[in-house]
């Protein structure tokens, strides 16, 4: 139970999992406030608004925000459409943001620069878990406010803070100074920002979902614009990997997207670059002149825009005063990171975690939503939606409803890592074919001899997947 109950629990953030956290406090009879640091909820998903999901609405929703807006006569969508992330906002978040329960704790346009305890640094112990958090934003006027939480949920994800183009982590020389030839994540190349694509010779780098969605909507332009150039450059020579889950994946919509690529590359209509490693940018006039290992040997390319897909990272700076306890490597807490180490666990199935694992060493301060993966690429909005019904119901005090977590997710039919002896992997031997009941080749064979299975998977894959579909 939070220290101060006369005060509210701060979330930052009001995406799909802040406003989730939102509601969850709302049914307990606790008092939330949002921080958003965009001019309304469901900024981030905006940024990728003209991009569709791989589930459907059915998995999008969350419960107790579900039952709130049903409650003022909402409609929900068609159960098994696709919504794109800009329908997410204006036929979800939206509604749900202005419902009575909800509006009055938002405050949209507060970017959060610190979080602390009241009059303690970070040195400071006695009395530091029945003291007061300290929240410091800037509102669209650019002046700067303070604020008491009891307790906080940090869910303001990762979209913020793509990674650079460097193989090392860090940004590839001239990457700064070429900013604006180069966008990250998934730019709308075929609305808004088409001018700046079309006939152009384009270098995408990435070498998951979301750079797979960029280089079809390509394809798509250079129908239109047949000048247009596609180069795909992947950091590891991994494509068979990657596109060959197909029709083994649970998520229709992710199979077909894996399929669709494998076309374009058998086709030809993509130049493929893998291994691919940027050592330089520089702007040559209009252009970018690209120095990098190709296969191993130096080389350059002359392209007009850059698009890097290779994912994203937390922002901790907020967090320099509140005592945390993260993998050095994944940035995740350190319960969690090893069941979402992209270096050890396969598939994307994650077993169920809540309140347990996300505790950190300040007591009452939470990373919740994507952020709470870190540097790892799998984060699921039901993993998000799980998280925060359990550390909302230990924060009401109900610690049986917190510790009673049920999870169960998609399988994505490509392994990211060999299945480990330490680890509880969960595509063992490979994905089984499509249409079995099996989590895994070798769950299926031990169903076929009459074992129950390899116990990889307890219960059939649940899907909800929150990266882009095409």
């Amino acid at each position: 139970m939070i220290a101060h109950q006369e005060l509210p629990v701060a979330i930052v953030g009001a995406g799909p999992i802040g406003l989730a956290a939102a509601a969850q406090l709302v049914r307990r009879g606790l008092q939330p406030l949002v921080l958003e640091q965009g001019a309304s909820v469901g900024s981030a998903l905006r940024a990728w608004g003209h991009v569709r999901v791989f589930s459907p609405w059915r998995y999008v929703l969350e419960a107790a925000s579900v039952d709130l807006l049903i409650m003022h006569g909402w409609e929900a969508p068609n159960p098994d459409e696709l919504p794109t992330g800009g329908e997410i906002v204006e036929r979800y978040l939206q509604p749900l943001a202005v419902l009575p329960e909800i509006v009055p704790h938002i405050r949209a346009g507060c970017t959060v620069t610190a979080i602390g305890r009241l009059g303690m640094d970070k040195m400071t112990t006695p009395g530091r878990d029945t003291t007061p958090f300290q929240i410091r934003y800037v509102d669209g006027q650019c002046q700067e406010h303070s604020v008491l939480a009891g307790a906080v949920l940090d869910a303001s994800g990762t979209w913020s803070r793509p990674n650079p183009l460097g193989t090392d982590g860090l940004p590839a020389i001239g990457e700064t100074g070429a900013a604006g030839r180069i966008a990250y994540g998934l730019p709308d190349v075929l609305g808004t920002e088409r001018e700046h694509y079309a006939g152009r010779s384009v270098l995408v780098i990435g070498s998951g979902h979301s750079a797979i969605n960029v280089v079809l909507a390509l394809m798509e332009l250079r129908r239109i614009s047949p000048e247009t150039r596609v180069l795909w450059a992947l950091r590891r020579n991994r494509i068979e990997r990657l596109l060959g889950g197909g029709l083994n994946d649970q998520l229709p919509a992710r199979g077909s997207l894996g399929l669709a690529a494998q076309e374009a590359i058998a086709a030809g209509d993509v130049e493929l670059l893998a291994p691919f490693a940027v050592q330089a940018i520089r702007q040559d006039g209009s252009r970018l002149q690209v120095d990098a290992l190709h296969d191993g040997r130096p080389d350059q390319w002359a392209v007009d825009r850059i698009v890097v897909a290779t994912g994203f990272r937390p922002d901790l700076d907020m967090l320099r005063e509140v005592r945390l306890d993260l993998d050095p490597a994944v940035e995740a807490p350190r319960l969690l990171a090893p069941m979402i180490d992209p270096n050890l666990h396969s598939c994307g199935s994650v077993p169920p975690h809540g309140v347990l694992e996300l505790a950190q060493p300040e007591p009452g301060f939470f990373i919740v939503g994507s952020k709470s993966y870190g540097r790892a690429p799998t984060f699921l909005m039901a993993t998000g939606y799980e998280q925060v019904r359990s550390v909302v119901a230990e924060l009401a005090g109900d610690h049986d409803a917190a510790r009673q977590v049920h999870l169960v997710l998609p399988e994505t039919g490509v392994c990211s890592a060999a299945p480990s002896s330490q680890t509880s992997a969960s595509c063992c031997g490979g994905p089984a074919p499509a249409g079995t009941d099996a989590c895994c080749k070798a769950d299926l064979e031990a169903k076929q001899e009459g074992k129950p299975g390899c116990g990889c998977s307890e219960t059939a894959p649940h899907p909800s997947q929150m990266e882009p579909a095409e």
